[in-house]
């Protein structure tokens, strides 16, 4: 096996994390969508609680499709890794071999 080395965790811990941070935010967004701003009592105030859970679900809605895609990106870093990884055995084998044979 080569000199360079990741463990594997790593990226299982990240895609954990970021993972439940979408699933968090997607339920947050769900609590402020259902939320009722008519106990605030004036209508006024009902109106900006509403833009501001309105605002608030956006955003959130937004986080939380970023870290999805950090999740992807996450993947995608592990299979390159992996790939470097063997390509770079590989040639430390051959390396190898290469000296044995002279």
């Amino acid at each position: 096996m080569s000199d360079l080395r990741l463990d594997d965790t790593v990226f299982a811990d990240l895609k954990k994390t970021f993972s439940s941070i979408s699933d968090r935010m997607e339920a947050t967004r769900r609590s402020l969508r259902g939320a009722d701003a008519s106990c605030v009592g004036e209508s006024g105030l009902v109106e900006d609680v509403q833009d501001f859970a309105d605002d608030w679900g956006y955003g959130i809605k937004q986080l939380g499709k970023h870290t999805q895609g950090a999740v992807k990106m996450i993947n995608k870093i592990a299979e390159t890794f992996d790939g470097l990884d063997l390509e770079l055995a590989e040639s430390l084998k051959a390396a190898k071999a290469s000296k044995k044979g002279k």
